[in-house]
């Protein structure tokens, strides 16, 4: 994005009058720089850290266990939390996690 130097606003882009050419124009001033060559910039975008919906790992400290196989290692125990996400109308949502310290599988049901 460029900017006009008068005045600070953002530049639009338009066909010179010859119709060969572009040129970047100020909506509110008579500011116009004509583009002769290739303008190009490179961001480096820096990704967001994402937090845990689910607390993280201070969440699952004092919740119950119960049978449920884990999908990814059989193992037959899983500790397991209820959040209402949805609205209040729709069920509750359990989340799992796998028993087996190896593992550690998160799942949902519901």
């Amino acid at each position: 994005m460029e900017f006009c130097l008068t005045c600070a606003n953002l530049l639009l882009v338009e066909h010179s009058s010859s119709g060969r050419s572009l040129r970047f124009f100020c909506p509110t001033c008579p500011y116009i720089y004509r583009i002769d060559k290739k303008i190009s910039k490179k961001l480096a975008l820096k990704q967001k850290e994402v937090d845990d919906v689910l607390g993280g790992e201070d969440a699952w400290k004092n919740v119950d266990r119960t049978e449920a196989t884990c999908p990814q290692c059989t193992y037959n125990q899983a500790y397991f939390m209820q959040i209402q996400i949805r609205s209040a109308d729709e069920p509750m949502s359990t989340f799992f996690k796998c028993c087996n310290k190896a593992c550690g599988f998160r799942w949902r049901e519901g």
